[in-house]
């Protein structure tokens, strides 16, 4: 199986992972740590773990390093062949993908649980891959285990390592055996920079509430089924990165749980699933906010454009299912956003779709926008053009007084220049004097309108920070 797929233009990579690094695949039947060994490896809680069974559904993708080698880690569902309800059939399928591009297996297995008939199952399974599969025996927490994963060699695979993924006991002999495996830097070429890749990434969160649509969007975009779509609520749990090529460009896609009010969340699965979504808007560049236009702006939209906001990504809010919305004419698309701007006037700057996800309609404008927003996002301007344009602002007469209402009446407060201390997002300083310090609201919001406007700070957030000198003749 090619390691690239064609796509409208765009070129899906390994899903997650660096194109240049081999890819080991995690499996296993549902509830015997996979999550916990994958989250050991890779340093960092990416997938979610818990006791109840089948909360990993996607692929999850991550990287590590070991004895100088660097490789890609797939965490897949807990694989229950020949399963026909929704769900787990999905699980299987997206499992089965994993493992057609890994280049070695790992299958987790239960140690205190011994075997049982669906390992004997997945062991038929597995050596029908041809693949090289190293079992590991997890839960190995006392002495006394560890003859109970001597029974594993049964299955006739010629690695069978106790570890305990919980405490970390035998993941480096698990890691020795890996890296074992991996082809050499001369077979396969010179390692890329890695580092130097994730600063070109444009990393794309695509987030929203529940069953708006983001799994769907996020296949369209790459034009495979990469993440589990049904019509149920709450199936994606997992933040999921793919890799895709688009125009000699290189995004990291995120799709995201469905966020929900946590009142509102009864699963333990469910109330992870907010706190990782949150988490990975604070890792993003660009969030694609996805809104159901069957149901209309809903307050926890707003929360969730929120978040983005507050994690400091561009925005560009996606209206997904515009072909489901009846009786559309000329005006209905211009009525729909004025609704969403009033509901969410802090977004007065993002850009709107209206797209079908199911269909493709208009998806193939949001990596563009994306780009622009990115470009944006990164931009530096001179201290000496700020302040040419500050001039020329406050000279128009259109600017608001740059003063906060204090008891007493108003205290006069002069604006005196302004400099860029950062990008992502952009950040201004803006040094005042005179009166009481205090940027009345209203200033800075047309202070950040004409940056947009002269600098073409599209579809992103900008700050103001005041630094207030007082007057020293006093």
């Amino acid at each position: 199986m090619s390691s690239e797929s064609e796509t409208d233009g765009a070129k899906v990579a390994e899903p997650g992972a660096s194109p240049a690094l081999p890819l080991v695949a995690i499996v296993g039947r549902p509830n015997v740590g996979k999550s916990t060994l994958f989250n050991r490896l890779v340093g960092e809680r990416r997938s979610i773990v818990g006791d109840e069974p089948g909360i990993t559904r996607d692929r999850i993708y991550g990287e590590t390093e070991w004895a100088g080698r660097r490789f890609s880690i797939v965490d897949t569902g807990g694989i229950v062949p020949d399963e026909t309800a929704v769900i787990p059939a999905n699980i299987l399928k997206q499992a089965e993908f994993a493992i057609t591009e890994a280049l070695a297996l790992v299958w987790v297995v239960d140690a205190r649980a011994g075997m049982t008939p669906l390992d004997e199952e997945l062991a038929r399974l597995l050596r029908a891959t041809g693949k090289t599969v190293l079992v590991a025996a997890n839960k190995v927490d006392a002495v006394k285990l560890e003859a109970h994963a001597g029974e594993f060699h049964r299955f006739g695979f010629a690695d069978v390592l106790p570890v305990s993924a919980e405490i970390g006991d035998g993941v480096a002999e698990l890691l020795d055996a890996v890296v074992g495996l991996l082809p050499s830097k001369d077979e396969r070429g010179a390692e890329s920079d890695e580092s130097e890749a994730a600063r070109r990434e444009v990393r794309l969160a695509i987030v929203g509430r529940p069953n708006v649509g983001k799994s769907s969007l996020l296949n369209r975009l790459l034009g495979e089924e990469r993440v589990i779509v049904s019509p149920v609520a709450g199936t994606t749990r997992d933040a999921v990165d793919t890799v895709l090529q688009f125009e000699g460009h290189t995004f990291r896609l995120i799709d995201t749980a469905g966020i929900r009010r946590k009142g509102k969340t009864e699963e333990m699965a469910e109330k992870l699933s907010v706190m990782m979504a949150r988490r990975s808007l604070e890792r993003a560049d660009v969030a694609v906010v996805v809104i159901d236009a069957a149901d209309g702006v809903a307050a926890l939209d707003a929360n969730i454009a929120g978040y983005a906001v507050d994690a400091g990504c561009s925005i560009i809010v996606a209206v997904n299912k515009w072909d489901a919305v009846p009786d559309k004419d000329t005006h209905t698309v211009s009525e729909f956003e004025r609704d969403l701007r009033l509901k969410m006037k802090f977004l007065e700057w993002a850009p709107v779709m209206t797209i079908s996800a199911l269909k493709g309609q208009r998806v193939d404008k949001l990596l563009p926008l994306a780009l622009r927003a990115n470009e944006a996002r990164n931009r530096r301007v001179p201290t000496s053009q700020l302040n040419t344009f500050l001039e020329r602002v406050m000279a128009s007469g259109r600017a608001p007084t740059s003063v906060t209402p204090v008891k007493g009446g108003q205290s006069r407060l002069h604006v005196q220049y302004v400099t860029q201390s950062s990008v992502r997002p952009p950040t201004f300083i803006v040094f005042t004097a005179g009166g009481r310090p205090g940027l009345h609201f209203s200033f800075e919001r047309f202070l950040q309108n004409r940056l947009r406007e002269e600098f073409d700070f599209f579809a992103t957030p900008l700050r103001l920070i005041e630094r207030h000198r007082k007057d020293r003749r006093k």
